[in-house]
């Protein structure tokens, strides 16, 4: 089991930045493929952002490329989420994701939610225009 707990959500005016920090806890986090992914009512859960195993393969969303960062702390078991110049459309309810097949590779990315099998609780932003 792979347990998953998202902080750093909250308020925050547009053009402001923000970071969200996952950790996760019940697998070593190095085996572990990350993602971020967002929701909004009445919308499909949709890819944020991405990390391979190995921190060298990493994936955006497009309209966050250029803005977001996704990092990951294999030390800390956390994966981060930066979050610069953002807009009323970013606000959601944001989740951490874990992917734990042991088919990944060290470099593999997946944008699908259905390859992520471990969520975190989500955590919301708000961005006021």
């Amino acid at each position: 089991q792979v347990r998953l707990v998202e902080s750093g959500g909250g308020l925050v005016q547009a053009g402001g930045s923000m970071r969200l920090s996952c950790a996760a806890s019940g697998r070593t986090f190095s085996t572990l493929v990350m993602a971020w992914f967002r929701q909004v009512p009445g919308k499909a859960r949709e890819f944020v952002a991405g990390i391979s195993r190995s921190s060298h393969e990493i994936r955006y969303q497009f309209s966050v490329e250029g803005r977001f960062t996704i990092s990951r702390d294999n030390v800390q078991s956390t994966v981060y989420l930066q979050m610069s110049s953002l807009k009323p459309e970013d606000t959601a309810v944001y989740y951490c994701a874990a992917d734990s097949s042991s088919n990944a590779g060290t470099n593999d990315v997946f944008r699908s939610s259905i390859n992520y099998d471990y969520w975190g609780q989500g955590t919301q932003v708000t961005v006021s225009s």
